[in-house]
């Protein structure tokens, strides 16, 4: 008699081990980021991605689709998407999309041993990608391999689908897999991306603000610093630029209790190096803005204001501005909060962790926003402690098999 698929789960600790052994020894790069090791970038997608095509194998689920994208950049040509299902009851399919690139180890010193050897102390797994985002590859598994070990079929099948790309754009992954092969998916599927969430378990990712990040040159006149009446310092024009930035926020001022926070935002992060000297007045500045902007407001409506304000800066400085948009993402239409995805994933969330989901926008962007513009109802969740990107990057094994769980429970396991 088999299991409950609960109970099941909890008793796959090693398996969680397992994988995420396998796959942080897989250092999966895309091109444009440097490769550890004597793995190149651009190599890792492909052998992760066969990776898991054998475990897929190993577990009886199959046939695993391929869909590569070309890349020139990358030894095998491609860059790899997979997907596979396991059949449920009803043509119907809950989609669990997981990325497999990650991102640079960065300074190594920062790190307690190797980023690409997991290490394991109690619950905690360390490694490069553990959260971000093997945990969402691994709690997909887990709960397609409970499925498979207890000869249970859900009510709903479960589509697997592993993407590249997604720390770089998701030109050669989601955004890829939509525009080549849109049939994957079906009319009434439902889509969890669990690539972000928060470690009591309660947030549910249903919208995303407008992002936009603009380069800003401020170009003056270079000259010696003894006497600066010969140039036009830029980077004075520069620092009077980002200070009148900040009436961005007064001009664009309305709040959405949806998000968090409930505003949108006008921040200057980057700066570029100018001159090498102190004492050279420099001719030439470049900055970046970074705007996370309500969907409400049309981002042309902000990049106007900007162009504005920047006007007044030429003509009080001196200097000239150019402009370049370095990423610009329309906002998608908001899943619904009522749709059937928030309301199964809000139920599993009860059921396991004991607590109420908060449905909640987000000023980050995730593959879920390619899923939206599609039509495709999309919620991103998972249970994780927040330390992507960072050395010594963490996940919980016990968040692994609770988020299998949730996922099981949406597949229709509860009392299973």
């Amino acid at each position: 008699m088999s299991k409950p698929i609960y109970e099941y789960i909890d008793s796959l600790r090693e398996s969680v081990i397992d994988l995420q052994k396998n796959l942080v020894s897989r250092p999966a790069l895309g091109p444009e980021n440097e490769g550890p090791g004597d793995m190149g970038p651009g190599q890792g997608e492909m052998v992760k991605a066969k990776y898991i095509e054998q475990y897929l194998d190993n577990l009886g689920i199959g046939p695993v689709v391929w869909i590569n994208a070309p890349d020139a950049r990358v030894p095998d040509g491609v860059r790899p998407n997979l997907a596979a299902t396991l059949p449920g009851k009803s043509e119907r399919t809950l989609w669990v999309i997981s990325h497999m690139d990650v991102v640079p180890s960065g300074d190594l010193s920062l790190w307690i041993g190797d980023p690409f050897t997991l290490r394991v102390e109690g619950d905690v797994l360390y490694g490069r990608g553990v959260e971000d985002n093997h945990q969402g590859i691994v709690s997909s598994l887990v709960a397609a391999k409970a499925f498979k070990d207890q000869d249970v079929t859900p009510d709903m099948g479960l589509g697997l689908l592993f993407v590249s790309d997604e720390e770089t754009g998701s030109g050669f992954g989601l955004d890829y897999v939509l525009k080549h092969n849109p049939d994957l998916f079906g009319a009434n599927d439902l889509f969890l991306v669990p690539d972000f969430g928060a470690s009591d378990s309660r947030l549910v990712e249903v919208a995303e603000k407008h992002m936009l990040w603009l380069k800003i040159t401020v170009v003056g006149k270079q000259c010696h610093a003894s006497t600066p009446g010969e140039g036009v310092n830029s980077l004075v024009g520069a620092a009077a630029f980002i200070m009148k930035l900040q009436e961005l926020y007064a001009l664009f001022d309305k709040k959405d209790p949806l998000f968090d926070p409930p505003i949108s935002t006008f921040e200057p992060t980057r700066k570029d190096a100018n001159v090498p000297n102190v004492n050279t007045v420099p001719g030439k500045d470049v900055f970046y803005l970074d705007c996370r902007i309500l969907p409400e407001y049309p981002i042309d409506d902000v990049l106007g204001k900007i162009k504005e304000i920047g006007a007044s800066v030429m003509r009080s400085y001196g200097v000239t501005l150019e402009y370049e948009v370095v990423q610009r993402n329309e906002a998608a239409q908001p899943t619904d909060v009522q749709s059937e995805v928030v309301t199964k994933l809000a139920d599993g969330i009860k059921d396991v962790y004991g607590v109420a989901a908060k449905p909640q926008g987000i000023g980050g962007g995730t593959v879920a926003a390619f899923l939206r513009r599609a039509g495709h109802p999309a919620v991103v969740w998972s249970t994780c402690i927040h330390n992507a990107h960072q050395p010594n990057e963490r996940s919980l094994i016990s968040a692994q098999l609770g988020d299998a769980k949730v996922i099981a429970h949406m597949l229709g396991a509860a009392g299973k």
